[in-house]
């Protein structure tokens, strides 16, 4: 069994564990429980009523947080001519095409998130193995397979993120740093939940919102009344 450490227990003793708390409340707690030194990322956690095996109760997409991660994502486009030029002018890391897919191959991978123009697909699809396992291969769900590269970049240099269901139904993701104010984080949080609402799929059915709760990298998880989010 891991052990915890002693600033995490510290942080334990501010949560009550059997109590469900309204957001403000549990974001707050969130900032005063968190254990390390560094500026820890803010994360959600919700577990919901569907069932990822089945291909329509997939959920999946991508939002821009009001108020951004906190963190600078590093952008690679696939694109050729002027949509490179698009690229490069709209803040893009990095821009090219074959260059870049070599790079890959051989195990480059400073990067966080991928955009391909459509046309660039069927080169950028034999990365999928590669790419796939990190999640990082471009989708048009998520907006990260489109012809319009300006919009993408800037969407994802201002804070837009990714969700997916996983295997066990949970969708996890960052809504920014604990130095973050309250209310920011509130706004981010409330953002990502209104998407996941109307993100539902037609063939989930039952309660949709089943769990969710925030914690910060090193800290503890804290529920928060899904009556309250839904």
């Amino acid at each position: 069994m891991a052990k915890t450490g002693k600033k995490y227990k510290e942080a334990l003793k501010l949560i009550d564990r059997d109590r469900q708390y309204d957001v403000k409340e549990a974001i707050e707690l969130v900032k005063k429980a968190a254990p390390a030194k560094f500026d820890e990322t803010v994360e959600i956690a919700v577990r919901l009523g569907v069932d990822p095996k089945k291909a329509d109760q997939q959920v999946r997409g991508a939002v821009v947080l009001p108020h951004g991660t906190g963190k600078t994502q590093k952008v690679l486009v696939f694109a050729k001519g002027d949509k490179a030029k698009e690229a490069e002018a709209a803040g893009a890391d990095y821009v090219g095409d074959e260059e870049y897919i070599n790079k890959i191959n051989q195990g480059w991978f400073d990067f966080d998130v991928v955009v391909a123009t459509p046309d660039m697909m069927g080169e950028v699809g034999k990365l999928g193995r590669v790419l796939g396992p990190k999640g990082l291969m471009p989708n048009p769900k998520t907006g990260t397979v489109t012809f319009e590269v300006e919009k993408a970049v800037k969407e994802i240099k201002a804070g837009k993120i990714e969700y997916r269901v996983d295997k066990a139904g949970n969708v996890h993701a960052p809504i920014g740093k604990v130095s973050f104010d309250t209310d920011k984080l509130v706004d981010n949080f409330n953002t990502l939940m209104e998407t996941l609402l109307k993100a539902k799929p037609a063939a989930a059915k039952g309660t949709y919102i089943k769990g969710v709760s925030v914690s910060s990298t090193m800290g503890p998880g804290i529920r928060v009344s899904a009556a309250k989010v839904s």
